[in-house]
């Protein structure tokens, strides 16, 4: 008997730094999804590509859910929500260590006229007692109709497989969508511009994540050695945060291009001459023109 091929999309969804992207980068295998302890950092839909032999899985993940306060705010919510009406399945997130907050009953608001499954996935089970994911599984139970609740370590790997394995299951049979050897739907040059933007949101203070963006000006052959050049701008609104990502005699911006150099380098294969600039934007996360330039297509949501 011929074995069936599974295949379909599952949206990812929960409140800020509940580990999206670390599952996200897990089951892929590589970096796709810039990581960081600060909320909100992803930005745009970022599609993850799991293949094996029986099955495609097509991982969305959305940035999280929460009360915008600016228009990159709004695009990002807009954003994560069309997402659901898109997909399979959806992948609700939660941190097991936080437990029930109001951030997850505001999703599970949205979550009300929504029509596709929704499966639980308790994260981070590394961090309590076997005997707290009881009650906790039994709180989320009566919050919403659950097609079920699965507890993982997206982080140390705890039972990610039989979560793929449940998706498997669920998902209809279908074609391959992305050849086997594909991880995202992503242009390098977006890649590039997270791994970038990663190394600021880890090296700066509370003050400066959330006003950067960062555009690649152009990536070209460096010299006959295969060396490539990559010219990059970094986006900040004021001259005072211009100031600190530069940093006292341009350590601080070494420092960035040094640490993004190394995962530039591994995903692209090759040796990288990182070129790096700030430049200054003034309110550019409610400039509609800015949003566009640096990235955030209208169209999209």
């Amino acid at each position: 008997m011929e074995k069936t091929f599974k295949s379909g999309f599952v949206a990812i969804i929960g409140r800020p730094n509940v580990g999206k992207s670390t599952f996200m980068n897990r089951v892929i295998g590589q970096k796709i999804a810039i990581m960081s302890d600060k909320a909100q950092t992803t930005r745009n839909k970022i599609q993850g590509v799991y293949t094996d032999q029986d099955k495609q899985i097509v991982f969305i993940d959305t940035p999280g859910i929460h009360k915008p306060k600016h228009k990159l705010g709004d695009f990002m919510v807009k954003i994560a929500e069309n997402t659901l009406n898109e997909v399979d399945a959806i992948m609700f997130m939660i941190n097991a260590d936080e437990g029930y907050g109001r951030g997850d009953q505001y999703i599970i608001d949205r979550l009300q006229s929504n029509k596709t499954p929704v499966f639980l996935v308790i994260n981070k089970i590394d961090l309590v007692q076997p005997d707290e994911l009881l009650p906790l599984i039994e709180q989320y139970k009566d919050k919403y109709p659950f097609q079920e609740i699965i507890p993982i370590s997206a982080l140390e790997g705890n039972n990610v497989e039989h979560l793929m394995d449940v998706f498997a299951d669920f998902l209809p049979e279908g074609p391959q969508f992305y050849p086997e050897d594909q991880v995202t739907d992503h242009p390098e040059r977006f890649i590039i511009a997270e791994l970038i933007r990663e190394k600021v949101l880890h090296l700066t203070r509370e003050e400066i994540p959330h006003s950067v963006a960062v555009v690649i000006d152009q990536i070209k052959n460096r010299d006959s050695n295969d060396k490539l050049l990559v010219q990059a701008s970094i986006i900040v609104e004021r001259k005072s945060q211009k100031g600190i990502i530069i940093g006292k005699q341009g350590q601080m911006l070494k420092e960035i291009g040094q640490r993004a150099r190394k995962d530039i380098e591994g995903l692209l294969g090759s040796k990288v001459f990182l070129e790096l600039w700030v430049k200054v934007q003034e309110n550019w996360r409610n400039k509609p023109h800015h949003l566009y330039e640096f990235g955030f297509k209208q169209d999209e949501y």
